[in-house]
C-alpha cells in the first residue's frame, strides 16, 4: 500500500505468522466470536516512534510472550499494547487498554508543538500535512500576541497549541473528557501556561464564558461529522 508506512508490512507478517503458529482466532462479526478483531499502528512522522495495538474480543491473548518478540525486533517499536472491545459492534475500539510492552503511547510533533499519542487519541494521520494546514489558520489568524482565542470542538487539543505559540490566551472546549485531558498533558509536555482546556458541550460552555467576561478575538471551529 503506498500510502502507508512500509513497516505495517513487517507488523502485519508478523502477527499473521503468529495467528498461524499459535492457532489464534479472528474475530467473526456475525456470530462475535473469535478474538483478534483488529490490528492498528501508529507510527511518528518526526519520531518514528511505531505503536501496535491488537484489538481483542477477550481479557488477553494467549502465548503473548512469543509475539512481543517478534514484534520488539520491528525497529524503533516504543509500544505494544491491547485494547479490549467485547461489545458486538463495529466501532473499532473499546475503551480499555492493557499496556504489554513499552510505553502506552508514542511521541510526534507537528512543527514544534510535541505530542503524547495514545491508542485512543485522535491524531492528523497525515501530519506533514496538517502541519500546513495549522500553518495556514495561523496566517490566517493573524495573532500580534494579544489576543483571545477560542479552539472548539478541539479534540486532544492540536490546534489550540498550535495556537497558544502566537496568542496571549487559547480557550479549547471539547465535549470528550478523555481528549481534554490528552490536551492538558499535551499543554504541560510543551510548556503552553497560555492554554485552558474545558470538557463540555460547545453550545453551553462558550455563553457561560461571555457571561463572564471572557471574549475571542479568533475562534476556529474543526468540528465533528454532526458540525456546529
Amino acid at each position: 500500500c503506498y500510502i502507508q508506512d512500509p513497516i505495517n508490512d513487517e507488523i502485519i507478517k508478523v502477527i499473521r505468522e503468529f495467528i498461524e503458529a499459535y492457532h489464534i482466532s479472528v474475530y467473526d462479526e456475525e456470530s462475535h466470536r473469535g478474538l483478534i478483531r483488529h490490528i492498528l499502528t501508529r507510527v511518528g512522522f518526526q519520531t518514528g516512534e511505531v505503536m501496535v495495538c491488537i484489538i481483542i474480543n477477550g481479557k488477553d491473548i494467549p502465548h503473548k510472550s512469543q509475539l512481543i518478540r517478534e514484534l520488539t525486533k520491528i525497529s524503533n517499536m516504543t509500544s505494544i499494547v491491547l485494547n479490549h472491545n467485547t461489545q458486538k459492534t463495529n466501532v473499532i475500539l473499546g475503551d480499555k487498554i492493557t499496556t504489554l510492552w513499552g510505553q502506552e503511547y508514542i511521541t510526534d510533533y507537528i512543527g514544534n508543538v510535541k505530542f503524547e499519542i495514545s491508542p485512543l487519541s485522535f491524531f492528523q494521520v497525515n501530519s506533514k500535512q496538517a502541519e500546513v494546514l495549522y500553518n495556514k489558520a495561523l496566517e490566517f489568524a493573524e495573532l500580534s500576541g494579544k489576543e483571545t482565542v477560542f479552539d472548539l470542538y478541539c479534540g486532544t487539543g492540536t490546534i489550540a497549541l498550535f495556537l497558544a505559540q502566537k496568542a496571549v490566551k487559547v480557550y479549547g472546549v471539547e465535549v470528550v473528557e478523555d481528549a481534554v485531558e490528552d490536551a492538558r498533558k499535551n499543554a504541560e509536555l510543551n510548556g503552553m501556561e497560555n492554554t485552558e482546556f474545558i470538557a463540555g458541550d460547545v453550545a453551553k460552555v462558550i455563553p457561560g464564558l461571555y457571561e463572564q467576561g471572557v471574549k475571542a478575538d479568533v475562534i476556529v471551529v474543526d468540528p465533528p461529522r454532526k458540525g456546529c
